[in-house]
């Protein structure tokens, strides 16, 4: 087992309160709550497991009403917990869970501003309200990061939102290619490139740079792929080292996948080799790391680099890292 702690991701819950375009949760109102009971049978296996971060994804996770006692939970089980929202919630939630033990906070901001941002999110008050939760739970010890989709829409303002999230003391920004289910256009790939390049040639001591690969791609195959293709950069060959790092739990539909990219792909693209993940339960319990999971594992770190058609950028990066370093410094994922 390698001697990195894995990350454990859970989606515990559907629901949401934003009408993001680009989500299949926008203001949905399912009624799965991944139990805090499951949650706490599950952290001694986890542990076993190699899992040392814990992350919480929806939904809207913070819509779940046991979430503050899910971090709890998982910090006495020694574990660095985290949280993707919308920032909706989070000014008003965010000492609760900074009490609870909530190690880093990942909000989703698109726009360089209330103007652009609330309107890609269909959600009036989330941007100021993403902004304040994180310089709250920040004050409160609890790590800053953003997380932003970019696309066609929205990237001329990454060089205003990169000075937006330095002032605000924001420590880890990810920027990550929008996906659709058609063919994602840029009328000047060049453009793209003049206005971005810039801010992942930043200075990172004086202004916060983005995690991981750009999302357009590091290498001319990668932008020739991304921009004629809309394929996002993958893990560099020869194998994926993600899958040997993570763990993603569907709660509501009980499936484990050795990725957080792998639960959003098209059924179709999809083979018999990848399994489509892992059952989370055999005979009612819970397990990880069962053959099943190790075969869906093995699957995606030798044919990842070749057909996945979601990567992240920090994905990407954080196996780059690996094969590169042996390592990676905390919370890179």
């Amino acid at each position: 087992m390698s001697e990195r702690q894995r990350y454990l991701f859970i989606r515990i819950l559907e629901a949401c309160n934003a009408d993001c375009f680009m989500c299949e949760f926008a203001l949905s109102r399912d009624t799965f709550r991944f139990s805090l009971k499951d949650f706490t049978d599950l952290m001694p296996k986890a542990r076993a497991a190699g899992v040392g971060y814990v992350r919480f994804t929806g939904g809207e996770p913070l819509m779940h009403q046991h979430v503050v006692e899910l971090v709890r939970a998982g910090t006495a089980a020694g574990m660095k917990m985290s949280v993707i929202t919308n920032g909706m919630l989070l000014p008003r939630m965010a000492e609760r869970l900074a009490e609870a033990g909530l190690a880093q906070v990942i909000v989703s901001l698109d726009g360089g501003s209330a103007a652009t941002h609330d309107v890609y999110r269909r959600s009036p008050g989330m941007f100021a309200n993403g902004l304040r939760g994180l310089r709250d739970a920040a004050a409160l010890g609890v790590l800053p990061r953003v997380n932003t989709v970019v696309g066609p829409h929205n990237y001329t303002e990454m060089p205003e939102l990169q000075k937006v999230l330095t002032q605000a003391g924001v420590l880890q920004w990810e920027l990550s290619a929008l996906k659709l289910d058609r063919s994602i256009t840029y009328p000047d790939p060049e453009h793209v490139r003049a206005v971005c390049d810039p801010v992942y040639d930043a200075d990172p001591g004086s202004v916060l740079v983005p995690l991981g690969k750009r999302f357009y791609g590091d290498t001319p195959e990668e932008r020739e792929r991304y921009f004629t293709e809309s394929q996002t950069p993958r893990a560099s060959r020869p194998l994926c080292h993600v899958v040997d790092d993570v763990v993603y739990i569907d709660g509501k539909y009980g499936r484990v996948y050795a990725c957080s990219c792998l639960p959003h792909r098209e059924e179709d693209d999809l083979d018999e080799g990848s399994l489509g993940g892992a059952p989370l339960r055999e005979n009612g319990v819970i397990h990880l790391d069962t053959p099943v999971f190790r075969a869906h594992a093995d699957f995606f770190r030798e044919r990842g680099p070749e057909l996945c058609g979601g990567c992240s950028t920090t994905a990407a990066g954080y196996s780059d890292d690996i094969a590169r370093l042996g390592t990676v410094a905390p919370w890179q994922y």
